[in-house]
């Protein structure tokens, strides 16, 4: 399934990392692009900058 989250803060990072150890293919957004990429780094989803 392809999920994208908004957001990664104290309840985004958590729950968009679970489904990616899951299996699903997650695209994450987040208004610092800094901790978007640091969300894909750590569970190889796609960060993405729009």
């Amino acid at each position: 399934m392809k999920v994208a989250f908004v957001g990664l803060g104290v309840m985004g990072f958590p729950m968009a990392g679970h489904l990616a150890k899951a299996g699903h293919d997650v695209s994450v957004f987040n208004r610092s692009p800094e901790k978007a990429q640091r969300w894909a780094t750590a569970y190889g989803g796609r960060a993405c900058a729009t």
